[in-house]
């Protein structure tokens, strides 16, 4: 999982305030094909928002962990049902302040 200091989350928020979500998580739950929906995605953003449908707030959370552990990515943010996670990709397209 990538470390992010205190800035570099910050900066990050801001940037995912706009973004709408790329992904969403229904009923079904976190499948492989949804992981790998994530990784792609991650791949060519870095910055990607995630909707996170549950009805339990527990399911939520262990669904929101479960993505960060298998897709490597850090949590940005989590407000509601959107999720906000960012992977440096091989590529970098954000440039991170220090």
């Amino acid at each position: 999982m990538t470390q992010l200091s205190n800035n570099q989350v910050k900066f990050l928020r801001g940037k995912a305030h706009s973004l709408k979500p790329i992904v969403m998580v229904g009923a079904n739950g976190v499948t492989e094909n949804v992981l790998e929906e994530i990784n792609n995605a991650l791949d060519y953003h870095e910055l990607i928002k995630i909707k996170v449908r549950a009805e339990e707030r527990e399911d939520k959370q262990a669904m929101i962990d479960h993505i960060c552990q298998q897709t490597k990515a850090a949590k940005i943010q989590v407000i509601g049902h959107n999720l906000s996670i960012y992977r440096k990709s091989a590529t970098p397209k954000i440039i991170l302040p220090k």
